[in-house]
């Protein structure tokens, strides 16, 4: 398009300007053409910048950090000073952080491991994990408390009662009565989950 209005406006002695008109094309866009013509496109796209870091500044930056003084306890400010007194990368502290971070540096050795986001881990044999569930029910327009004890593993109904209120005595009276129904089950935990309704 630059072209063709280039030798169109030297033919017919007509400003640019007077053509990109006519074409229907907006003055900055031609001018934005103009200051860009012959330069690769760098619209949307990633173009290698002057000051990204490249992979040996990277790995300076983490041997360094290895190899400090305190054996890697430097902040990365200190870090970043003491680099560039030792002329090892010329940086700025928020390049640095962003490396060590990447890499894992500021994450502690001994951390437990965590059950979060794995689920329940779902018992074997039966009596090993008793649920206890309490929802509303509606009887005749009243409500009462449906109290049930379930089995994790197979989902049987180990003991239920209809209980006018849901205070931790109810609970607690249910869960004796489950224990005497089955004497010799020994639920390792038991867990109360949310009422349900």
């Amino acid at each position: 398009m630059l072209d063709y209005v280039q030798k169109w406006s030297t033919r017919t002695e007509l400003p640019a300007k007077q053509l990109v008109r006519w074409i229907g094309l907006g003055t900055s866009k031609f001018y934005d053409w103009k200051q860009r013509y012959g330069r690769a496109n760098e619209h949307n796209a990633l173009v290698p910048r002057d000051h990204w870091l490249q992979a040996w500044e990277k790995d300076a930056i983490l041997a360094f950090h290895a190899e400090s003084a305190c054996g890697g306890l430097e902040g990365y400010r200190r870090l970043t000073y003491l680099m560039m007194d030792q002329d090892v990368v010329a940086v700025s502290p928020a390049t640095v952080y962003r490396v060590l971070r990447a890499h894992g540096c500021f994450e502690r050795w001994n951390r437990p491991a965590s059950g979060k986001g794995t689920g329940f881990g779902q018992p074997l044999a039966p009596h090993e994990h008793w649920h206890c569930d309490i929802s509303y029910v509606n009887v005749c327009g009243t409500f009462y408390y449906l109290i049930s004890v379930l089995d994790g593993a197979s989902r049987y109904l180990v003991h239920w009662e209809l209980r006018e209120s849901m205070t931790e005595a109810d609970v607690e009276v249910t869960l004796q009565r489950a224990r005497e129904a089955f004497p010799e089950a020994i639920p390792f935990k038991l867990a109360p989950s949310r009422p349900t309704g």
